[in-house]
């Protein structure tokens, strides 16, 4: 019986968003030791599947198409930092990349090949030709800035200080705006941590019309959401997406991932029990797994 068949048959937890390298470090050539070391610790928190899906900004190729994206932004202070963000982590090739996960999934690893790319405004339709002719089976698609400020990152004194500067509602504004924008373009296939904007505890009074937007984009263009561990590993402490937002995405209709969003290995398939409660808790039986970014569903 092949791994799919046998997943099918005893249901699955997936681990959908993973990646091999922190920020901290610079990105370069997959091991694979490293991705066999990740599939043994994702089964052994009973997850039958992962997806490697490093950030699409790490390689180069997405520099050539898409450097200076944050340049109409009115603030110098973020523009220098989203600069020295970008060139940061800009290093690795995108080829290199997918040979060696296509190579780990040739030699039996529970891998599928999978990539986080972010949204550009106004470029979705370049990363969308950029990635076309690839051998993907997932991607997720993400909103990290909003012009050049990466609000959701804490390691950049600008990007912390302009949450000083921004009143709540208006970023989620943006962001749903964002978000919408990606759902549509036709360019992923998940939406990642789908209320990230949360990330450092900020929430409207009354989200319920971003929580509606969210669900409308993400029914409206046939795409997955995915249910991640990693709200509670961050100030915020709870889940992405929140409860009430899970419970829009299931009266839509809308498939569900499940994911982790480690950088390192201990946290691969992080609190993967408590995923599946909440899950189960939403209504939802089954998840939603991806070839060559087609879709299936496998039973929890």
């Amino acid at each position: 019986m092949d791994r799919e068949s046998l997943a099918l048959r005893l249901g699955v937890v997936l681990d959908y968003h993973l990646h091999l390298w922190p920020h901290s470090r610079r990105a370069g050539v997959v091991a694979l030791e490293e991705l066999a070391a990740y599939c043994e610790r994702a089964q052994a928190q009973g997850v039958a599947e992962i997806a490697v899906t490093e950030h699409f900004h790490r390689f180069r190729q997405a520099d050539a198409a898409l450097r200076g994206f944050w340049d109409d932004d009115p603030s110098p202070a973020l523009r220098a930092a989203m600069t020295d963000y970008w060139d940061w982590h800009v290093t690795a090739d995108l080829d290199e990349y997918v040979d060696q996960v296509v190579a780990a999934k040739a030699a039996g690893l529970p891998v599928v090949l999978g990539l986080e790319v972010d949204h550009f405004a106004g470029r979705m339709d370049k990363v969308g030709a950029l990635l076309d002719g690839y051998p993907f089976d997932v991607l997720l698609g993400s909103v990290h800035w909003l012009g050049a400020w990466g609000f959701d990152n804490g390691g950049q004194a600008a990007f912390v200080a302009e949450w000083r500067r921004q009143a709540v509602e208006d970023v989620w504004r943006a962001y749903t705006d964002a978000l919408e924008e990606l759902a549509a373009s036709s360019a992923v296939d998940v939406l990642a941590h789908p209320d990230l904007c949360k990330v450092f505890g900020h929430v409207p009074a009354v989200p319920d019309e971003f929580y509606d937007r969210m669900a409308e984009a993400a029914a409206a263009s046939g795409l997955a959401a995915e249910v991640s561990s990693a709200g509670w590993r961050k100030p915020v402490s709870e889940q992405y997406p929140a409860p009430a937002l899970l419970a829009r995405f299931r009266a839509a209709g809308v498939p569900l991932t499940t994911a982790s969003d480690a950088h390192s290995q201990p946290d691969v398939a992080d609190r993967a029990g408590d995923l599946r409660a909440v899950v189960e808790s939403a209504g939802y039986s089954a998840l939603q797994a991806y070839r060559r970014r087609h879709p299936h569903s496998v039973p929890l």
